[in-house]
């Protein structure tokens, strides 16, 4: 009978440094600062979080068939101005959601469609759609400002029977990509990202794999933008300029490859989780804001290392003897 596989393997490949690193960081935040571990505390920790949370998993979905979305940030960037400019106007609330989630399913397919269809190259495409999306969101709103619906704000930063809104979102990623990954096409973006040519000789569709990856983020992307407006109240047509960046931390950092085939949605969701924590932790501590990024890049860099390392460990420990 076969072995179970450990819990924090199910995570995704390198996960558990990652998540032995968000129990160290939280524990010495809570040290610094008390009110860490309260409800408010955590409560403001999700809030901070979901927005990375949502662009993470699109851009996991990704980078799991073995390909790259630089366009995230700026679907991010537009949504997030759509927001400003039209929630308070005739689309309502409501109406602006679904234009939102709209755009990042334009993009996502366009993506899908030049990269898994006609096979260009992700990285260019995806340059010259962020480019783009940056462009437009300069258009519609030149500067920061706009107003984002109060009901949106609400929604969004609110609690439903004491619970974080934000904290049932994470979940709702969690649940959502556990289902996923044990449907058919779910395991078809694992051998897909692990070896395409191979997947093709089996049978598998991987120009349609890598569609409905790329689709599926843009709509996480089309959703963090919204969720994002909620959280800052205005519209920042710049978000792109840092944000992608701590997009890549993420999914690095919680443990999956960047050459696809290994990895998961949770194991991101735990990065997002260090690189959140952490801020506050330094900030708590005392340590100078510019010295973030120092840390955010030696941890993803570890990060790297140990997800490659693990692998190798898992492979030895099979071929010790009982």
């Amino acid at each position: 009978m076969a072995k179970a596989s450990p819990w924090y393997r199910r995570l995704g490949g390198g996960a558990l440094p990652a998540i032995l690193l968000l129990i160290l960081m939280l524990g010495i935040y809570a040290a610094y600062e008390p009110s860490a571990l309260t409800s408010f505390g955590i409560s403001n920790l999700l809030n901070n979080a979901i927005v990375l949370a949502l662009a993470a998993t699109g851009l996991t979905i990704v980078v799991l068939t073995g390909e790259f979305d630089l366009s995230g940030a700026g679907v991010v960037a537009i949504c997030n101005v759509m927001a400003a400019t039209l929630s308070t106007g005739a689309p309502g609330s409501m109406g602006t959601f679904g234009l939102v989630l709209l755009v990042g399913l334009l993009v996502g397919a366009i993506n899908a469609y030049l990269i898994a269809m006609l096979g260009l190259q992700s990285l260019a495409v995806t340059i010259g759609s962020l480019i783009v999306c940056q462009g437009i969101a300069l258009v519609l709103l030149p500067a920061p400002g706009g107003e984002v619906a109060e009901a949106i704000i609400s929604a969004v930063t609110g609690d439903l029977f004491g619970i974080p809104i934000a904290g049932i979102m994470f979940v709702a990623l969690a649940l959502a990509w556990t289902f996923l990954k044990n449907t058919r096409w779910g395991i078809a973006v694992y051998a897909v990202g692990a070896d395409p040519m191979a997947s093709r000789l089996s049978g598998l569709n991987v120009p349609t794999t890598k569609f409905i990856a790329f689709v599926l983020a843009g709509l996480c992307y089309g959703a963090a933008g919204f969720v994002y407006s909620a959280e800052i109240g205005s519209g920042d047509p710049r978000i792109s300029d840092s944000f992608l960046l701590y997009m890549f931390a993420a999914v690095a950092i919680g443990g999956t490859s960047l050459m696809g085939g290994r990895g998961g949605v949770l194991g991101s969701l735990v990065g997002v989780g260090i690189l959140t924590v952490m801020q506050k932790m330094l900030f708590a501590i005392g340590v100078a804001e510019f010295y973030t990024n120092i840390f955010n890049g030696l941890i993803m860099i570890a990060a790297i290392f140990f997800g490659q390392l693990s692998p190798l460990v898992a492979r030895i420990a099979r071929r010790r003897p009982a």
